[in-house]
């Protein structure tokens, strides 16, 4: 049955590797492993299509999607900017830390990277580059700070590892706070001292009456993040819910406060949300396939116990996971990656005793980090688009900020009483 393991990883390198969709590659890949070589019966195999779709968390994320398009093409997301750059501009490099500071607000409200690059990223590269900062820096810390749209809850990438390890939700949601709170703080450190030694001159600090106009002008915006958590972790409603929440409030402040928003626009906006639900989907449901089979053959047991024999030190265990998830992360998007490794890693975490909502803020910073690595980071090709260079010319730029938040990774990974401290404080969890 070895000589059949091979064909099937070799079959699903393959068509990754002549750049097949990679949700067409995990449902052939599965389909053939499933009636092949294990011999089910091919309608079996949509009946686990019908489950995979069949889960309430997953209106969770289809409603983040939408409530992220609606904020775009309204004008939440320049207000976030607005208030951000109010916040922190004045500061050597502070345009920079604007846009950090942004990213992170945005990630608390669309819980996608690749939304935080597109809305964030897209304005401020340009504008950094006007106010006269380099632009393989700005093309570096706006490729990379979007990274806290998965790590600052609500976060697609949990909801998807909370689906398949029955972790809390809005317990591992409290795990990333911390951490998001960690980069943006060190990424903005390294933007003030590389303004600073490059004698940039920061505008003036605005009068506390420009302050008061722009946190005025920005509080509907501002108060949607207050809402999501408020209300999940008062109780008033769950995190499920929390969605559904957001996305009204931001329909409502976009068509009647901002007035940013026209109702002919809606349709369009509803209509685009809907086929990036419809691709994430199609990607569950072929990672789904893919899934059923190796829990047919029962590989998950079976690598846990090869791990655990030649593996004894838990920390040498999360070191080795480190390296091979940013391997992933570099071939493989977020929700595919969570979807087929979670029921692989869950064995090996209880062999090992370590704690799974621990690990699931590690992989998803691990898969995040993914999104801006070469060779297939999707926010390199984004970010590039941008400012018309090559892939050859981003890389190099997000390097340092790469290294910032691998460094803050390794230090969440070794001191897990940090990423769970808020769990325990809020819900007791593990005592």
């Amino acid at each position: 049955m070895e000589g059949g393991y091979l064909i099937i990883l070799a079959l699903l390198l393959g068509l990754l590797g002549a750049t097949v969709p990679v949700f067409m590659a995990l449902f052939f890949t599965g389909m053939i492993g499933l009636v092949w070589l294990v011999g089910i019966d091919p309608q079996i195999v949509i009946e686990v299509l019908y489950r995979s779709m069949d889960k309430f968390a997953l209106v969770v994320v289809l409603f983040f999607v939408l409530c992220g398009n609606i904020m775009t093409t309204g004008s939440i997301v320049e207000k976030l900017i607005k208030a951000a750059n109010c916040l922190v501009g004045w500061l050597p490099g502070g345009l920079a830390m604007a846009g950090i500071l942004a990213c992170g607000f945005f990630g608390a409200i669309s819980g996608s990277t690749v939304a935080t690059v597109v809305a964030i990223g897209g304005f401020m590269i340009p504008a950094l580059v006007k106010n006269g900062y380099d632009e393989r820096f700005s093309v570096g810390i706006m490729t990379t700070a979007p990274i806290l749209g998965v790590i600052i809850p609500p976060s697609i990438a949990m909801i998807l590892y909370a689906m398949v390890s029955n972790d809390a939700l809005e317990s591992l949601f409290l795990t990333g706070f911390l951490p998001g709170l960690l980069i943006m703080l060190a990424m903005s450190l390294y933007a003030y001292i590389v303004c600073k030694r490059q004698g940039m001159q920061p505008p003036p600090r605005p009068s506390a009456k420009e302050t008061f106009k722009v946190m005025r002008e920005s509080a509907w915006a501002l108060f949607l993040p207050v809402l999501i958590f408020g209300g999940i972790y008062s109780g008033f409603f769950t995190a499920n819910e929390a969605a559904v929440v957001a996305c009204f409030y931001a329909l409502f402040v976009e068509i009647l406060i901002h007035r940013d928003l026209k109702l002919r626009d809606v349709k369009q906006v509803v209509v685009s949300s809907a086929v990036t639900s419809s691709t994430l989907l199609v990607i569950v449901a072929g990672a789904s396939v893919f899934g059923e089979y190796l829990t047919f053959e029962q590989l998950p047991d079976k690598i846990a116990n090869a791990v655990v024999a030649s593996i004894q030190s838990p920390w040498v265990f999360l070191l080795a996971v480190n390296v091979l998830l940013l391997l992933i992360g570099m071939f493989m998007d977020i929700i595919s990656a969570t979807l087929i490794l979670t029921p692989i890693f869950l064995p090996l975490l209880a062999k090992f005793g370590i704690d799974t909502m621990h690990f699931g803020l590690l992989m998803t910073i691990n898969l995040g980090i993914g999104y801006c690595t070469p060779p297939l980071g999707v926010s390199l090709y984004i970010s590039g688009a941008t400012v018309d260079r090559n892939l050859l010319y981003v890389s190099r730029a997000v390097m340092p900020f790469l290294l910032i938040q691998i460094a803050i990774l390794l230090l969440l990974t070794f001191w897990p009483d940090l990423v769970l401290l808020l769990p325990r404080l809020v819900y007791g969890y593990g005592s």
